[in-house]
């Protein structure tokens, strides 16, 4: 077919499935999880991710997204060399930050001395994570999609030998054991990946990226692409750490119980969110092929076919988005019994799905000012939304709208973050005139 000829489509067409087998199997192994080890290692799991998350940000450096962007514009593979570099200074920081502040993290913020044991865990698995990420974006930057399938695949294979073969026997030492042998399950995981990649990779780009000889040449060009990017998703991550605290505590404060705080909240991010999202790989993997499309034809000042990978792009992410939002709105108890067997989180998931057809444009207009390096106007519209969110969730709150002001809320986020991403990407657009 003539449409297989043309790399973005064949890009993402390898994406899509590799985010399906990843997707599909990433659920079969958490329903075998969440039976295996019980509500104790949930929990304790549960409590750390929002920490690991923001770690795993910081320590990636948004390094897929960079790395692919600067391989595809400038075609030099010392960029791998230098992004090594800062990843490996970055990792090593952050490991002794960590075992420094680990007690203070479980202790006095988390409120849970166990999780000091998987804070110390998981920053071991920083540096393989954040080495992957430096490979997915070289393959990402020549378009190469074919060995991320063959990671993926590969490493939730591994996970989920490991989680029925040694979780058992972790369970049955302490729910604490099971907890931090599935969080180091990621540095098997990870090197495997690692492993994948390097093999896919031609002898010379291998030597570019272990070379011993220092290559600072850019860095420069690394850390102005990656930093506003990064900066943005930290502050994400910051306000998705706040929202549960001022959740609880101003519905506490309106007379709101506790029991009825976390079973909405739980209703909301653990079921609703979590099955509106479900089909986000698909997005993702659109997202992903952009970026290199769009850097490629940014070197050769191709202004129309600028415009026109990112029509197609929007034009599949409404389309599917589309489909997906009324699939999972029609089916909303059926998928919810089947996934987690309950219906909790139904009422929210038929207010937020029609505005889910907003949500994923976002990583593709992302992606578009990623690759025409505005990396800076994603800053900016990541802090005005995220700002004007916290603000709308406590008005919203106090004004009686009880456990919906957070729905009320995540709308009002999507819809203003959607109107500053097409308002700025017009207005890159008619600038390459």
């Amino acid at each position: 077919m003539k449409l297989f000829h043309n790399k973005f489509f064949t890009s993402t067409f390898i994406l899509m499935l590799s985010g399906m087998a990843t997707k599909i199997l990433g659920l079969i192994i958490k329903v075998i999880f969440t039976r295996i080890v019980g509500t104790k290692t949930i929990g304790l799991y549960s409590i750390v991710m929002p920490t690991y998350s923001l770690l795993l940000t910081i320590c990636t450096l948004a390094m897929p997204t960079t790395i692919a962007t600067l391989i595809a514009q400038k075609k030099d593979l010392k960029i791998l060399n230098s992004a090594a570099i800062i990843i490996i200074l970055l990792n090593t920081i952050t490991i002794l930050v960590m075992h420094i502040t680990a007690p203070l993290i479980a202790n006095n913020l988390l409120k849970e001395p166990n999780s000091y044991y998987l804070l110390i865990a998981m920053s071991y698995t920083l540096p393989f994570a954040s080495l992957a990420c430096i490979l997915k974006g070289y393959f990402y930057g020549i378009q190469k999609n074919v060995p991320h399938v063959i990671s993926n695949i590969v490493e939730q294979l591994i996970r989920l030998t490991i989680v029925i073969l040694l979780l058992p026997k972790l369970v049955k030492i302490s729910y604490i054991h099971a907890a931090v042998g599935l969080i180091l399950t990621s540095v098997i995981t990870e090197f495997a990946s690692i492993i994948v990649f390097i093999l896919s990779m031609r002898k010379n780009d291998v030597i570019n990226l272990f070379k011993v000889k220092l290559n600072t040449f850019y860095f420069k060009d690394i850390l102005d692409l990656s930093i506003p990017n990064v900066t943005s998703k930290i502050i994400g991550n910051v306000c998705y750490f706040f929202e549960p605290i001022i959740l609880t505590n101003l519905l506490l404060y309106k007379g709101y119980s506790n029991d009825f705080i976390l079973t909405e909240y739980g209703a909301y991010n653990a079921y609703a969110i979590s099955t509106l999202t479900i089909p986000s790989f698909f997005i993702t993997a659109i997202a992903l092929a952009l970026i290199p499309e769009i850097s490629k034809h940014l070197k050769n000042k191709n202004y129309y076919l600028i415009k026109k990978r990112l029509n197609q792009a929007m034009m599949l992410a409404i389309i599917l988005g589309s489909v997906f939002s009324i699939i999972i709105n029609i089916f909303r108890n059926p998928i919810l019994s089947f996934l987690y067997n309950t219906t909790i989180g139904a009422k929210y998931i038929k207010i937020l799905a029609p505005f889910f057809i907003l949500f994923y444009l976002e990583a593709i207009f992302s992606s578009f000012m990623q690759a025409i390096n505005k990396t800076k106007t994603i800053l900016v519209i990541t802090i005005l939304a995220s700002i004007i969110k916290v603000i709308s969730l406590i008005v919203l709150i106090l004004k009686d709208f009880g456990s919906y002001s957070l729905l009320i809320a995540e709308i009002i986020n999507i819809i203003i973050t959607v109107f500053l991403y097409y308002k700025y990407s017009k207005y890159y657009l008619k600038k390459f005139h």
